[in-house]
């Protein structure tokens, strides 16, 4: 009966927990970044990538530790996930257009190629590591 509790804390959730999982989500967004940039604008240098990668990252972590601590009743999930998707998008336009020194109307189809990256990378890694 204790062992899911123990296989549900087994990795704590701590302050470490946060900062690893920003660094590891803030280098998955900087590689696919630049992936998405290289393709759409041409030779771009990597460090662009590293500015604006931590904005989606923190936006992303931010609003699903929220979600996670309490939604308003009522709402569905699927709206939830939606919802912080959107927020995590314009938050990417924002550090995009302002790192890249794009206008938002420019910076908007490199933000959605890197959605694209990001999410074909993401569920690759995933299938490979065995977590979907």
């Amino acid at each position: 009966m204790t062992a899911p509790l123990i296989q549900a804390n087994a990795t704590g959730g701590g302050l470490l927990a946060l900062v690893v999982t920003f660094l590891v989500t803030t280098a998955f967004y900087a590689v696919t970044l630049h992936l998405a940039a290289t393709f759409f604008i041409g030779d771009v240098p990597s460090q662009r990538a590293v500015y604006a990668a931590p904005v989606p990252a923190a936006v992303s972590i931010l609003l699903q530790r929220y979600g996670q601590a309490g939604a308003p009743v009522g709402i569905d999930d699927s709206l939830l996930v939606g919802l912080v998707v959107l927020v995590t998008l314009v938050a990417d336009l924002m550090a995009v257009s302002f790192s890249y020194r794009l206008k938002l109307r420019s910076a908007a189809p490199l933000v959605l190629l890197h959605f694209a990256f990001a999410a074909v990378l993401g569920i690759a890694l995933g299938n490979l590591f065995g977590l979907l």
